[in-house]
């Protein structure tokens, strides 16, 4: 089985680290490419994600320094266990970065719980209610969306769910991004990601604004066309 060339791209050009050269070989490439389309759909709310990690509280889940004496045995140890996951997954993400913090995500999301206990119970986590996002003109791709929002008190969680229907009008694979716009026409990246007629995303991501600050969220094409749009007042 031959195996693809750009394979190992997916975390670089989510995150912007490609070369504009390399960034657009890549994105043609995704057009006919099933397998790397899903593979930039599944990590394509990292850079919202990321930008809630507050660096100076993830010491808390780092194991102390090792002796010194035991440094080889611990290097060892983090190949052999590295190369079982890429195994097991059968993908390797391209930058460091991105794997430390995928790796401190799964620590602060996925065990904060069991590593710090609650200082008082939370409430039960209600439903997010999804309102459907309007066109912005009438002659559009066939491009439907959700948005379902809920108010924290560092900023806002948003959950989105995007359709990509299959029509004889259009065929193109296009590289989409949401967008939430703040006070005095601020603007913020939530996510980014590329589908074809016939996609169907699911998204969850986070942005700074309060519900008091937001103004609106708009869905773009990667050439700045406004596909779109919720206005949240």
């Amino acid at each position: 089985m031959t195996r693809c060339e750009f394979a190992h791209d997916d975390g670089a050009y989510v995150l912007g680290a490609l070369a504009p050269a390399d960034r657009a070989a890549y994105e043609r490439h995704l057009g006919g490419c099933a397998a790397c389309r899903e593979a930039v759909a599944e990590i394509a709310v990292l850079p919202g994600l990321l930008g809630r990690l507050d660096p100076t509280t993830l010491e808390e889940f780092l194991p102390p320094p090792p002796e010194i004496s035991r440094v080889p045995d611990l290097i060892a140890v983090a190949r052999e266990r590295r190369r079982r996951e890429r195994t097991r997954h059968r993908r390797r993400y391209a930058v460091t970065a991105l794997v430390a913090a995928a790796f401190a995500l799964v620590l602060g999301f996925g065990g904060a719980s069991a590593l710090r206990p609650p200082a008082t119970p939370t409430p039960t986590t209600q439903a997010v209610r999804m309102v459907a996002m309007a066109p912005v003109a009438a002659k559009t791709p066939a491009v439907h969306a959700e948005i379902g929002l809920r108010g924290t008190k560092w900023g806002t969680e948003v959950t989105m769910h995007c359709g990509y229907d299959a029509t004889a009008d259009y065929g193109k694979a296009y590289t989409f991004r949401l967008l939430a716009r703040g006070p005095d026409d601020a603007t913020e990246q939530i996510a980014s990601w590329l589908a074809a007629p016939g996609d169907d995303v699911n998204l969850h991501g986070a942005t700074r604004f309060t519900d008091a600050e937001l103004v609106r969220f708009e869905l773009l094409r990667s050439d700045g066309t406004m596909v779109l749009s919720y206005d949240v007042r």
